[in-house]
Order: C-alpha cells, then sequence, then structure tokens
C-alpha cells in the first residue's frame, strides 16, 4: 500500500498554541469582546435572527394549522390561525387512506421514501469512501485523471444526465422498483472530492505504523480510516439523507404505479387534476406536515455530529 503525500503530522500544534498566546493575539481577544459587548449590535444581530426565525416559522405554522380544520375553513377567507380540533382525524385519514387522485396512503409513501433516502445516504458514503480511499492510498495508471473525471461531473446539470440514465434504467427494466429509485443516485463526485481532502490531511505515519504491524490495505481502511472519518460521514449522512428524501424528479420519471410513490410525489397527486375547491386541502397540509418529520428528526438528532463533521480538523 503506497501512501500519498499528506500535511504534516500534529507535531507543530504546541508551536501554533504558543503563538496563539502573543500579545497581539490579546489584543484581538479584546477587540473581539468590545464588539461583542456593544448593546446596539447584540439587539441588532438577535432581531434579525427571529426575523429570520418568524419568516421561516410562519409558513410552516400556517401548514401545520390547515392541518387541524376541515377543507372548507383552509378555503375561507380569511383562514384560521388557530389549531382546530380535527388534528388526530385528518392525519390518521391521510395516513390510512390517502387524498385526492392518490390513492396510496402516506404511510406507504412514507415508508417509501424512507427506504430511498436511507438506501441513497449509505450508498453516497460507503462508494464515496471507497474510491477516495483508492485515490488517496494506492497508485495506480490514471489515479488523477479519474479523480479530475469524478470531479467534471459536479459541473454537469441533472437535466444533461437525467435522459441517459433514464434510458439506461428502462433497457435493464428498473423502472417502478426500489433498485430504479436509488441505484442511479448513489454515486456522489461531491462526497468523493470531501473524502478524498480529508485522507490527504491523515498523517503519514499512521499508514506506516499499520503497514509495519502486518495490517492490509482493507485492515487499515477498516480500523485507521473509517473510525477517523465518522464525524465527516455523519455530516453527509445528514445532507445525503435530506437529498434523498427531497427527490422529485427522478421519481417523478422511474415510477408510474402508486405502491413505490414516494410522499413528495404523493403530495403533488393529490393536489394533482382538479380544482382547488375539489383538493382536500387539510389532508394535503397534513402529509407536508409528516412529510417535514424525518428529514427533521435526522437534523435535530444528529445536529451535534453534522457541525462537528463540517468544522471538525482535528486528527
Amino acid at each position: 500500500m503506497d501512501v500519498s503525500t499528506a500535511p504534516e503530522p500534529k507535531a507543530r500544534l504546541p508551536f501554533l498554541a504558543r503563538m496563539l498566546r502573543l500579545p497581539h493575539a490579546r489584543g484581538a481577544g479584546r477587540r473581539e469582546g468590545m464588539v461583542e459587548n456593544r448593546p446596539f449590535l447584540t439587539v441588532l444581530t438577535h432581531a434579525v435572527l427571529l426575523l429570520g426565525v418568524a419568516v421561516i416559522a410562519f409558513p410552516v405554522y400556517v401548514t401545520f394549522v390547515a392541518s387541524t380544520i376541515t377543507a372548507e375553513e383552509v378555503l375561507a377567507a380569511p383562514m384560521p390561525l388557530v389549531p382546530g380540533p380535527h388534528l388526530i382525524e385528518n392525519y390518521r385519514e391521510a395516513l390510512l387512506h390517502g387524498a385526492g387522485n392518490s390513492a396510496a396512503p402516506v404511510w406507504r409513501m412514507m415508508a417509501n421514501s424512507m427506504i430511498s433516502a436511507l438506501v441513497i445516504a449509505i450508498g453516497k458514503i460507503v462508494i464515496s469512501l471507497l474510491s477516495a480511499f483508492a485515490i488517496v492510498y494506492f497508485r495506480f495508471p490514471f489515479r488523477m485523471f479519474f479523480f479530475w473525471m469524478i470531479f467534471v461531473t459536479l459541473m454537469l446539470p441533472v437535466e444533461v444526465r437525467i435522459l441517459p440514465t433514464y434510458k439506461v434504467v428502462s433497457d435493464l427494466n428498473m423502472l417502478d422498483s426500489y433498485t430504479g429509485l436509488t441505484l442511479p443516485l448513489i454515486a456522489s463526485a461531491t462526497a468523493t472530492f470531501l473524502f478524498r481532502q480529508f485522507f490527504l490531511t491523515i498523517p503519514d505515519e499512521l499508514a506506516e505504523a499499520a503497514r509495519i504491524d502486518g495490517a492490509g490495505p482493507m485492515r487499515f481502511f477498516w480500523d485507521v480510516v473509517v473510525p477517523m472519518s465518522k464525524t465527516s460521514m455523519a455530516a453527509l449522512f445528514v445532507i445525503q439523507f435530506i437529498y434523498g428524501w427531497n427527490q422529485y424528479l427522478w421519481p417523478l420519471i422511474v415510477t408510474t404505479q402508486e405502491d413505490y410513490y414516494t410522499v413528495v410525489i404523493g403530495i403533488k397527486r393529490m393536489i394533482a387534476g382538479g380544482g382547488e375547491a375539489s383538493v382536500e386541502w387539510h389532508l394535503v397540509m397534513a402529509t407536508a406536515i409528516m412529510a417535514m418529520l424525518p428529514p427533521a428528526l435526522v437534523v435535530i438528532l444528529m445536529q451535534r455530529w453534522f457541525v462537528k463533521g463540517l468544522v471538525d480538523t482535528e486528527k
């Protein structure tokens, strides 16, 4: 196993720590403290943050209120802004029976979205880890050419790739299947690039020590590289799970049977093909609220790992 050149290990960190204790660093700290203690800036900062929260949260609140009242009350002008008494009834109806032109129950569409999001997120991480590991730690012909070919795909819009991809999926008889929903989406140039940059910061001494101990490439990958990459993997999992959950265009193209509809497609089907008065808006809004919950829960439960994976550079 050949290790590429990596940045110098952490031996110089004590020197950096001494640099942080120099007078100019302490002066910078005092200046920062002076800025933080200005009441006007504090009030302005909090006001801007509160305004941002209100702008984002108010539509969600209106959606929740609409999911607790009747369809007639949703269409009334003005619509009530106080939650109604039909919360359990509306959510049970949507979960078990669906709404509008979609006969598929919401629980099935949520399950399809969950399967799709998990397979896409986990698949992207696994493939990107192995791809980045091969590019960084192995020497083979056209190694950097393959890396730059992967990187160039970041510049290609989805519209350029979607028709050829659909043709391949159709020829392989993968339409209306979980394989067709997920397989074309489990490669990620972004994740490969990020893992490659992370692996380049791992000290050479770790690879040398593993080789002296008799560890092969995959043993080094599993026992050293993967544990050190956990925070990056967690951050990418959050991003890729939300990406997979919110997929609209690809599931719309490859699914024609309601058994494989994702919840995003289901919401579109609920409001399609009829006038505004015929749409069961209370059930549509209940479905929208339920569709928001899994991504929100993933972010809330993994926020510590997510932030750490984005900012932590400690090895």
